[in-house]
């Protein structure tokens, strides 16, 4: 029998708001688990003791926070109206079913006058790594690095073409300089003359965007052009703990932050860092050099080789090091040259021979007229970096990566807001992303413990 429900909304019912969260829903989980009291503690510098009106708990505003990166809410006006009318998100904030719920602009302004160009961000994301730590949730052996782009708060076609000062020389530069020299010297070579200093500092033209200038201009293979930044994130391989989150603009290389947020972790959190997972982008001489002086053993990807289509590429040639020569599969000898500025030793053929070899044609360019090939004075770095790679070891080391860093960015992506940049400037998007690994870190926590 067709009946309707003529029973309108309006008989007064005593229920308590414990009593409608449902046992198994996760910020149960989560409040059983992580302990967010040390909030106030961090934020407590930044109030007045005994001036101005009564503020919001800090704990509060950041809890409020965590709602909406947990469960993807990006606008937080939106966050607020949810807040209002979800039991849950009220039981989780200590507020009854009646009481008012803060503005939107409490945390706009917080964010705008009391914590902008802080670390409260940052500090709370390494109280939770601690806090995972001590449930036994991180073990610091092995770690995975990556990166991935957020689309910046900015129109792709709205830039100004600028002169701006180039990147200085990176710490590995003295280091290079100094073996180089003694390279050549080693080969009997005559060191290198030194280039004229110049106290008028090298600049380039960048694209500089007119409403996001921190953003930078990526340009990549299989990426997106446009304005982006790069969250370079770090991930524990025990469980999956987030243990570092650091942003650059788009235009910065994957390998340019990553030795020094190693080093930054790893004393942060006091890891015994064994091996790392690293991809293709973080594959070179001078970035495996820094990893295997720490110690620590590297199962990267590798780049594909550039060389033009119909030339051999370099490694169907066997470098044999007690000789310091590589040969070819035609039993062609190519023997040392000379060692240039950047690092790259120089081996050639006798032009004679490949003039002569019946392959040369699948060889050589048509430029060439003898085969050359570069190795770079740190190129043994790379290949034990590879060496262990191909080990059964490195192998399900590197495997991983799908199930630990890149399903994390893929998470971040599809279900806590990460696919966009939120606000504009770097520090703000440096806020977001600290706070989506947080959330992340969170959700794993209550998961496994909860």
């Amino acid at each position: 029998m067709f009946k309707e429900n003529t029973n309108a909304q309006s008989k007064a019912e005593f229920v308590t708001i414990e009593e409608l969260v449902p046992e198994d829903h996760l910020l149960r989980k989560v409040a059983s688990v992580v302990d967010f009291s040390f909030i106030n503690d961090i934020c407590r510098p930044y109030y007045s003791r005994d001036n101005g009106r009564p503020a919001i708990e800090p704990e509060i505003l950041f809890k409020m926070l965590f709602v909406g990166y947990l469960f993807g809410i990006r606008s937080e006006r939106r966050l607020v109206e949810e807040v209002k009318v979800n039991v849950a998100y009220r039981w989780f904030l200590g507020y009854g079913l009646t009481d008012k719920i803060p503005d939107a602009s409490v945390i706009w302004q917080n964010r705008r006058r009391r914590f902008n160009n802080t670390d409260v961000a940052q500090e709370i994301f390494d109280r939770i790594v601690c806090q995972a730590m001590d449930m036994g949730l991180v073990s610091g052996e092995i770690l995975y690095t990556d990166s991935t782009h957020l689309k910046a708060n900015a129109a792709r076609m709205k830039y100004e073409n600028k002169e701006v000062i180039a990147h200085s020389r990176q710490k590995y530069f003295d280091d290079l300089d100094a073996e180089v020299k003694d390279d050549r010297i080693a080969h009997d070579k005559k060191p290198l003359k030194d280039k004229d200093d110049d106290d008028t500092p090298k600049t380039k033209n960048i694209k500089v965007s007119r409403t996001d200038p921190d953003a930078g201009f990526m340009h990549r293979d299989r990426k997106p052009k446009g304005f982006f930044y790069l969250d370079h994130r770090t991930v524990d391989g025990y469980k999956g703990i987030i243990t570092d989150t650091f942003v650059t603009p788009g235009n910065v290389p994957d390998s340019i932050p990553y030795i020094d947020r190693l080093d930054v972790q790893r004393k942060k959190f006091d890891l015994n860092t064994r091996v790392v997972g690293l991809d293709a982008g973080y594959e070179s001489a001078a970035l495996l050099r820094q990893v295997a002086l720490r110690g620590i053993d590297a199962a990267v990807g590798r780049k594909r080789g550039s060389y033009q289509k119909g030339s051999y590429p370099k490694h169907k040639f066997r470098y044999i090091p007690e000789w310091d020569i590589y040969i070819c599969p035609e039993r062609v000898y190519l023997g040392y040259v000379t060692t240039d500025r950047t690092g790259n030793r120089h081996y050639k053929a006798d032009k004679e021979r490949c003039m002569s070899c019946q392959r040369k044609d699948e060889c050589l360019t048509e430029k060439q007229v003898a085969k050359t090939l570069l190795r770079h004075i740190w190129e043994d770095f790379k290949d034990k970096a590879r060496k262990f790679t191909l080990s059964d070891e490195g192998k399900k080391i590197y495997a991983r990566r799908k199930e630990t860093v890149e399903r994390s960015f893929a998470d971040a992506k599809e279900l806590h807001g990460l696919r966009y940049a939120r606000f504009r400037g770097l520090s703000k998007v440096m806020e977001q992303c600290l706070m989506t690994a947080a959330a992340q870190n969170i959700k794993k926590m209550a998961m496994a413990i909860g």
